[in-house]
């Protein structure tokens, strides 16, 4: 290796040490101040024993500093975010009855763990509300084209957006109460946690859940219950054996097509 490479290397090294030290220097200060903003390169610096040279030759001010910071965040849980949601319902079902956790959250869960000072510092009080912003908005990218897959088009909707970002923000809030209590519980058990967190129904954990159809619920909310639309959307679930009781049929003012229709199960 030549003598450029090699100073080079070292180059890298000392740039990537000074990162490091800064990253860890911004959880520290958001700690000692309650708030991000009242953070200066004077702080940072003087925590993590930098110069301010030394800052200012990777970052051109705070604002920036925490925008890098938070971009390589945001990727590297993206990108384990992407790897959970390649999973379906099977895949899921499948877990939970395994007692295993969702393909890719453990390794998502132990990303934030590992980085958990400055991650827990920016959801925290004195961190970074946009950063949560950020946040939602890219799990919401990741995961929406993925949990639009298989529902009939009728459910789709603004229904279906509110609900999208229910499961978001409950699966983020979880996120959140782990960082508030000190991360006692190990990646693999908050894993299991969240994978079937998202479908417990109001009422399971007092032995009383509560069965609703919630794609006509939906369509009624939004005023698509006209006879027509909710007898071709009955019609795709018989075709799907979902296993809907006819009676959903005359609630709604439908009348069957048949006795069979009235009689069975579609």
């Amino acid at each position: 290796m030549s003598k450029e490479a090699v100073a080079e290397q070292k180059c890298d090294r000392r740039s990537l040490r000074s990162q490091r030290l800064l990253r860890q220097a911004l959880a520290r200060e958001i700690g000692a101040t309650g708030d991000l903003s009242s953070v200066t390169v004077a702080g940072l610096t003087d925590c993590a024993g930098l110069t301010r040279r030394t800052f200012y030759s990777h970052y051109k001010d705070i604002p920036d500093f925490i925008e890098q910071v938070e971009a390589s965040i945001l990727d590297e849980v993206g990108r384990h975010v992407l790897a959970i949601s390649a999973s379906t319902l099977d895949d899921l079902y499948r877990n939970i009855h395994e007692l295993e956790p969702a393909s890719g959250s453990v390794e998502l869960l132990s990303y934030l763990k590992k980085d958990g000072e400055l991650i827990g510092a920016l959801l925290g009080p004195g961190g970074d509300p946009a950063f949560i912003e950020k946040l939602l908005e890219l799990v919401r990218a990741c995961v929406r084209h993925r949990m639009e897959t298989g529902i009939f088009p009728d459910a789709l909707g603004t229904f279906f957006d509110y609900y999208l970002d229910s499961v978001i923000t409950s699966e983020l809030g979880v996120i959140k109460r782990w960082f508030q209590t000190g991360l006692k519980e190990a990646p693999e058990t908050m894993a299991r946690i969240m994978t079937v967190i998202a479908f417990v129904r109001p009422g399971d954990l007092y032995g009383k859940p509560i069965d609703i159809n919630v794609p006509e619920y939906g369509m009624k909310l939004l005023g698509k219950s006209a006879a027509r639309d909710l007898r071709s959307v009955l019609e795709v679930l018989a075709a799907s054996n979902v296993g809907l009781q006819t009676s959903s049929l005359s609630s709604s003012g439908v009348e069957p097509r048949s006795k069979a229709d009235a009689k069975d199960t579609i």
